[in-house]
Parts: C-alpha cells; structure tokens; sequence
C-alpha cells in the first residue's frame, strides 16, 4: 500500500514495511492463542483458529485500509485533536455492523465447506463480545493514526521550515557577495587611474588583472566558495594593483602553510582584510608600512591573519562595509564555527583574524 496515504505527498516517517511486520505478528500471536485455546479443551483442531483468526485478520486488515485512505481527509483539524476524533468516529457504527457481518458471513461459509457447524454462544453474547473489543480496537487504531500523522505533519512543516530558511541565506549570501562588488570596484579603479598617465603599460597589466578579480566578483553569488589556492591567486592580484600604487610605501610578505591549499574558503573572503589595511593605513601615512599575510592550518581549522605596522593603538569602534559584509558572509557560511576578529599589534597596528573549518 502506498504510504502517501498515511503522510500525504511527504516521505513516510515509518516505513509501511514495518507496519505491515507489526500487524502480521500480531495476527500470528493472535492465532497462537487460538491454537493453544484449542489445546486446552482437548480438541486440537489447527483449522479452526486459523479459519477464526485469519476471517478476523482479513477483515481487519481491509478496515484499517479504508481508514488510512479517509485519513486523507481529516488532515485539516490535525490541531484540533477532539475535531479529528469525533468525525474519525462517526462512522464507527457502520463500519463494526460491516466487520461483524463479514467476519462472521466468512466462518459460516468455510465451516460449511468443511462440512461442520460454526460453534458459538448465544448471538447476543457473541454480538456484545465482539462490539466490545471492535470498540477497543477501533479507538486504539484511531489514536495511533492521529499520533502518526501528527508527527507526520510536524516533521513536513519541520522540513519546509528549514528549506525555506535554506533558501533565505542563499538569498542573504547572494546579496552579501554582491553588496561586495561596488565597493571593492571603486578602490579598484582609483588604484589603476592613478598609473594610466604615469604608467600605462603597468595601468594595462593592472587592468587585465582587475577583469580577473571582477570576474570572479560576478561568479562570487554563483560560487560562494572556492579552493584557498584560487582565492590566493585572487588576493595577489588584488595585492599587486594596490602595491604597484603604493610602490613607496608598502611592503607585503606571504606565510602561507602549503598543507591549506585544497580548504575551501570564502569566493574574495580575504581582499576586503587587505583592502582594510590600505584604506586605513598605507593610504593615511607616508611612513613605509609592513604588511605581513600568514596562513595556517592546524587541526581541520584554518587560521588567516594580516598585520600592519601601523599607528593604530585603539581598535575602531565600528566595522567598515568590507568587512561588516565579510563577517556577516563568514556567519552566512558557517555560521558560529568561523570567526573574525580584531586585535592590537604590540607597538601599533592592526591584526585582522579570520578563523574558520577546513573543508575540502
């Protein structure tokens, strides 16, 4: 039976599989009580339980599947346990007149096949009997259908929840990569028209390399994410336009721990932590200023940092575009396991730290 009915158009929660093992050992538990309350009277005849429980079974079994196909339509008052009960109900009566009949109509008919008489008490114990326990069972199984499909409807609104908060941060991410591209455009480019008068074979290369950062702006949305060799390749580009503006003023060394190479990182992550130092510092003094980039790995965790020598002796009371739109890209990503933090360098100057897992 398909198990739609059970769940409506969402994976089951409890595979029918097993319902159906849960359902056929009791029956099974249920004929060996018969066949050993036949053995108790004397009489051990195997073809009667089995003709009394298997009548019982079948009957059952067609019950519950006309109850689990109308269940389809009461998954509007889930949330209203009494609504659902009452109208699961109401047909009860008709329904335990039907199984009486049917289960009883079987017997007759396969003992007279078999050329023996049904054995029962007078009808109306046997009627009462049997109303009784079709009563029992009928609100267990009503209960138990309500609690399946109440979890049922939980986890469907659980799953949609999370798809849609899914959804939501791609569409935070998306934004957050492109909020990325003006600002990152504009010190571009007022990088490279400062040497298109002085320089322009320098202003030409610096060009062919900002088309190669611009690009890989554009595709930021489509691939948030990237090896820490391409991104690498991405930060020199970045570090070379800015170095050949600041050619007098600045210095950059590299540490990078070949064994980071295949971590993935955030598509233009670390521009806007180099950005921050020549925006803040190289740009406001004419002193040389050192740069130092160091990458490491240690224990499935990948640590950036950037130094400055600079003036710096207070840490700034607010964060700036870039790197605002880098924390918030970092929480975006991978939430509360990747970090970014500020700290004072001993004698002056800045340390931006980015912390995050390293996933290949």
């Amino acid at each position: 039976m398909n198990t739609s009915y059970l769940f409506g158009e969402s994976r089951p929660i409890i595979p029918w599989r097993r319902m159906a093992w849960a359902w056929a050992v009791f029956w099974l538990l249920m004929l060996a009580a018969g066949i050993q309350e036949s053995h108790w009277t004397g009489k051990v005849q195997f073809w009667r339980p089995l003709v009394n429980n298997g009548t019982a079974a079948l009957a059952a079994t067609v019950l519950i599947a006309v109850q689990i196909r109308r269940a389809d339509r009461l998954n509007h008052p889930l949330n209203q346990p009494l609504q659902w009960v009452l109208r699961s109900l109401a047909r009860m009566p008709l329904q335990m007149v039907a199984y009486i009949t049917a289960i009883y109509a079987m017997r007759l008919g396969v003992y007279a096949l078999a050329g023996s008489r049904y054995p029962h008490g007078p009808w109306v114990e046997v009627l009462a009997y049997d109303a009784t326990s079709f009563v029992l069972f009928y609100t267990l199984f009503s209960g138990i259908l309500f609690g399946l499909r109440s979890y049922g409807a939980w986890v469907d609104e659980r799953l949609t929840a999370e798809k849609q908060a899914n959804l939501a941060r791609q569409a935070q991410l998306a934004q957050l990569t492109q909020q990325l591209q003006p600002h990152f455009l504009f010190n571009a480019l007022n990088t490279v028209s400062s040497l298109i008068h002085k320089d322009p074979d320098a202003a030409d290369v610096l060009l062919t390399r900002l088309a190669t950062l611009l690009r890989a702006a554009t595709d930021a949305s489509q691939r948030p994410e990237q090896s820490l060799a391409d991104e690498l390749t991405l930060l020199r580009a970045y570090a070379d336009i800015m170095v050949q503006r600041f050619a007098d003023r600045v210095r950059i060394s590299w540490e990078v721990d070949a064994a980071a190479q295949d971590c993935r990182v955030p598509t233009l992550g670390f521009q806007p932590l180099l950005e921050n130092c020549f925006r803040h510092v190289v740009e406001r003094r004419s002193a040389l200023t050192h740069v130092a980039i160091r990458i490491t790995h240690s224990e499935s965790r990948l640590q950036i940092e950037i130094e400055d020598d600079g003036d710096l002796q207070r840490l700034p009371d607010k964060r700036g575009v870039g790197l605002g739109n880098l924390e918030r890209r970092l929480q975006s990503l991978y939430g509360t396991q990747a970090s970014l933090e500020l700290r004072l360098r001993p004698g002056g100057g800045l340390i931006a730290g980015v912390s995050l897992p390293c996933a290949h």
